[in-house]
Formats: C-alpha cells, structure tokens, sequence
C-alpha cells in the first residue's frame, strides 16, 4: 500500500481503538512504503470519528475542578480529545497535500505515531478511573481550522503547528502545576503523561515550524509577515500570554518572532 491511501485509511476510520493500531502501525513502516505522486480522492467522512464525545460549542463545555474525580477525569478527557484531533490533523496533511518532498509526508506520519500513543495513554488513565474516551462533552476547534486550511499548506502549517498546537506548550505547564497542588495519585500520573506530551509536542511544533518556513521560502514570501495575513484570513485565534518562551525557542521559532510577541505582550515571558 501507498503511503498516502495508508494515511487516508486510518483518517478515515471511526474506531478510536482502530485508528491508533492503524496509526502507530503506519508509523512504524511508513520509510519503506511508496509515496504516491497524487493524492487519493476523499471519500465522505471524513474525519473518521466516533459517535461520542458529542461535539458542542467551546464556549458551552463545562469547567470542573479537577480537585474532584470527575473534575480530574473531565480535564483528561478534554486533553484526549486533543490528541485524538492530533492523530486526524497529523494524517490529514500527510495524506492531503501535494508537490512536496517525501520527508513533509515521514514528518507527519512520525507526529501522528506519536499523538497516538499519547492518545493511548490518556485513554487507558481514564480507564483506571472509570471512564472512557466519549464520556465527556467536545468542541471541534482543531479540525475546525484544519478544513479551513485544506486548500492553503502553507496557512495550515502557520495556523494548526505553528499557533493551535503552540499554544499547548504555553498552557501545558500551567495544568500541571494544578494537577500537582491537588496531589492524589492520579493526579501526579496525569502531571508525568503531560510531561511525555510536551517533550513530544515541543518536536510536533518544530516540524510545523521547519516546513512553514520551507514553504516560505520556495513562494517567496516572509515567514511573519505572511503569519499575520493566513492568521486574519482564517480567523486564527489571539496569541495570548503566558508564553513557555524555553519551549518554543526549542519548537523553533526564531528570535525575531519571539520578539514580536514580546512587543505585543510585555512582560509575558515566564
């Protein structure tokens, strides 16, 4: 099988339990499979998704304290549903686009790989207290910018890597230090998952911000100047602080961005 159909396939499948066997075993051979010159049609639906977690309004998931067990399994659960978004955007841009080299395609293999196992690790957490991917309530606003940006890669690299999965190395450590003021076992082994997905992500960001910039510079356009035009075209969220600046200059963003967002947020560097 092509590497491109493979992708497709696990994009395409609803089965939570399913698209991470599917995922992770591409992963694991995808250097030695063909890349197709053109990508496979698209057939309807996708993404592959479950019937649950029903999907609502961001604005309308409730906050919960995660001193309280459900609280603690909510906030799980919301960070699963995360990564399992992470697995279908990874696919989604390995599968989709077209004239690129065959190591943007290996990339995003290699990303979804690992979204799956950190999707795997939430879910079996979950499981330990009593729950399950789906128990929760969901909004969609990661694939939401992800069909946004179908027809543009450079946007979805600026806009899904390089800002919506950014921002959780910004806002990563802030929840583990919650997890640690509540201080229960299950607690603490949510704080070491986090750790696992944030060495990761920190990685994730840096292929958006590798390619992005590739992009770049092959339609001759400037890396932050061009940010800001997709970021207005596409209704990009605000960047808001704090700012992990250690995690992000390691993700790559280049000194000058970093200043740009100190200009814009003084004082926000932690």
């Amino acid at each position: 099988m092509e590497l491109r159909r493979q992708a497709l396939d696990a994009l395409c499948t609803a089965n939570p339990a399913r698209k991470v066997a599917m995922t992770r075993e591409l992963a694991a051979s995808a250097d030695a499979m063909p890349l197709s010159s053109t990508a496979p049609p698209a057939p309807a639906g996708v993404p592959g998704r479950p019937e649950r977690p029903q999907l609502i309004h961001a604005s309308k998931v409730p906050k919960r304290s995660p001193a309280k067990p459900e609280g603690l399994a909510a906030l799980l659960h919301a960070i699963a549903h995360i990564e399992f978004n992470a697995i279908n955007l990874a696919l989604d841009a390995a599968w989709r686009f077209e004239g690129l080299p065959r190591d943007f395609h290996l990339d995003w293999i290699r990303v979804a790989g690992e979204e799956a196992y950190h999707f795997t690790l939430l879910r079996e957490h979950l499981a330990s207290l009593g729950y399950a991917y789906g128990d929760f309530d969901a909004h969609d606003g990661l694939w939401a910018m992800c069909e946004k940006t179908k027809d543009d890669v450079v946007a979805r690299m600026a806009l899904v890597p390089r800002t919506l999965e950014a921002r959780g190395l910004d806002a990563t450590p802030q929840i583990q230090q919650k997890l640690r003021q509540v201080g229960t076992p299950a607690a603490m082994r949510a704080v070491e998952i986090l750790d696992v997905i944030l060495r990761d992500e920190v990685g994730h960001v840096a292929v958006g911000n590798r390619w992005y910039r590739f992009l770049c510079e092959r339609e001759g356009l400037d890396p932050i100047a061009h940010y800001d035009r997709v970021a207005l075209r596409y209704a990009a969220p605000k960047l808001y602080p704090p700012f992990n600046v250690d995690a992000r200059r390691r993700a790559g963003f280049s000194e000058e961005e970093m200043h740009v967002m100190r200009l814009a947020h003084p004082a926000a560097e932690r």
